[in-house]
């Protein structure tokens, strides 16, 4: 879905609106939103480290889902660990897969495999355009911040 910015510009909303389903067990919905969502955070509510999540991929240009659960709902999160992390909150999935908490998010920015694990998922063509763009200039390294794209020749 596309929206039209007041400047002229477009701005792609990648998520699907929230559904709630009265008979649906916590666990199905988890699995529902995960799958439902390219980018979601589970959080317990006044959490820190979801704000940290959420500011540092919305510096990259992704604007998460967040998701507070209530104390008896994280234990359902754990369903959703198939590495055996520990399942609990907070925990960032991108197109369907555990990444983990802040640590595990953080490692994956600073390695430089933020960004290329995000574009994997196929929500995400409009990325995999520019890259392509900017790696036919010879540009190796590229990053993203916000709306600006840009890296480096080697």
């Amino acid at each position: 879905m596309q929206r039209l910015l007041s400047e002229g510009g477009v701005r792609l909303e990648l998520t699907s609106p929230l559904t709630i389903d009265a008979g649906e067990t916590v666990e199905r919905r988890i699995e529902r939103l995960i799958s439902e969502n390219p980018v979601i955070i589970f959080s317990r509510s006044s959490c820190y480290m979801c704000h940290v999540m959420r500011k540092l991929l919305t510096a990259i240009g992704v604007h998460p889902t967040v998701i507070e659960l209530e104390e008896d709902e994280v234990g359902a999160l754990a369903a959703q660990d198939s590495e055996g992390g520990g399942g609990g909150a907070p925990a960032v999935f991108i197109g369907g897969s555990r990444v983990g908490g802040l640590e595990s998010l953080m490692a994956l920015h600073l390695s430089g495999n933020l960004v290329p694990r995000l574009i994997q998922d196929k929500r995400f063509e409009d990325a995999k355009l520019v890259i392509a763009a900017l790696k036919h200039e010879g540009i190796s390294v590229i990053g993203a911040a916000g709306f600006c794209w840009g890296g480096e020749k080697k």
